[in-house]
């Protein structure tokens, strides 16, 4: 016969059995509605509609390339000849007026060193580290929209000549249109860029999580805003640029000559383009490591020759269509 604390006993086990698997059975959909924002749908249950935070860092190198252009307008300092032997009127004039070196070089014409072709065009490795916010797109988890920041570091452009090329000359002793071999210029310059951009991506995987352990290919494309800082120190190495009166104001010489331009920073704004791909692999279903490449155009980007309060500027150069491809390593999250 069955007594009554037998039975009690008996249910009391039961109940030892059933409320841990009811807690947890009540305990999924709480967690579920605390980690992401859900819909609660009655019952305890909740409608998980795949939004997500996204937060990402990334670093690694960047790969600049662009054609270097004269954009020093019109500048036309005169030039001397002694047979096949040329050099520079700002030479003539600065440093062997009245020796023997000079003897015999009568003036042959002035050239517009504008019309000169850099000698060597942009092509740079450089540290690039980035960050991103943003968010996965309810009901729509291939996408995510997000805002980053990514920084190029800073790189040099040393050049020596900066300008070289053939000048016909004019309104001198040889005769008109006579073509001359010119170089111009030394710079020791510097630029570094921080871009800004919205970007729109697409995850290829399929369900409302991304899986876990799984490589996840992804592409992007945004637009954004380039800023780019730049030094210049102008060395007239060739001696053709020191006697030339619209250059007085950017150099140290006493109004009369150039003896050493002003070191000069400029800044370049842009509205930039940005392409991107790669793959991120799961490390738990809110980790990812992230291995993608990114390519930012911005159109221009200026080097100048500044006074000596830096409130007055002059173009000298620039890098046009300037292309970087940022190859980088990142973690991000999704919560």
């Amino acid at each position: 016969m069955v007594s009554i604390c037998d039975i009690i006993y008996a249910m009391m086990k039961r109940m030892l059995v059933v409320l841990p698997v009811l807690s947890c059975l009540g305990f999924v959909p709480v967690y579920a509605n605390w980690e992401y924002d859900s819909e609660f749908v009655g019952g305890g249950w909740y409608n998980d509609d795949g939004a997500r935070f996204v937060l990402s860092v990334r670093g690694g190198a960047s790969y600049g390339h662009a054609k270097i252009q004269n954009d020093i307008g019109e500048l036309t300092p005169g030039y001397r000849y002694k047979g096949n032997s040329i050099m520079t009127e700002g030479y003539y004039q600065l440093v062997c007026q009245g020796s023997a070196e000079c003897d015999g070089y009568l003036y042959a014409g002035f050239g517009n060193i504008g019309e000169l072709s850099a000698k060597e065009d942009y092509s740079k490795l450089a540290f690039t580290a980035g960050a991103s916010v943003g968010w996965v797109v309810p009901n729509h988890t291939n996408w995510r929209l997000e805002v980053g920041w990514d920084r190029i570091a800073e790189t040099e452009y040393n050049e020596s000549p900066l300008f070289t090329g053939d000048l016909s000359l004019m309104g001198g002793g040889l005769a008109e249109g006579n073509i001359v071999n010119v170089q111009s210029g030394s710079a020791h310059s510097t630029v570094s860029t921080d871009i800004i951009s919205v970007m729109a991506f697409y995850d290829f995987f399929d369900g409302i999580q991304k899986p876990s352990h799984e490589l996840i290919p992804y592409i992007g494309l945004g637009a954004g805003y380039a800023n780019s800082e730049t030094t210049l120190q102008l060395v007239d190495s060739y001696a053709d640029l020191s006697m030339e009166s619209q250059l007085y104001p950017y150099g140290e010489g006493g109004g009369t000559s150039v003896l050493e331009f002003y070191k000069s920073k400029s800044s370049t704004s842009n509205i930039a383009g940005v392409l991107a791909f790669g793959v991120s692999y799961g490390l738990d279903e809110k980790m990812f490591l992230d291995f993608g490449a990114r390519f930012m155009y911005v159109p221009k980007i200026k080097w100048t020759l500044a006074n000596e309060d830096n409130t007055s500027h002059r173009d000298w150069f620039s890098a046009k269509n300037m292309i970087y491809t940022n190859v980088m390593l990142g973690l991000r999250f999704e919560f």
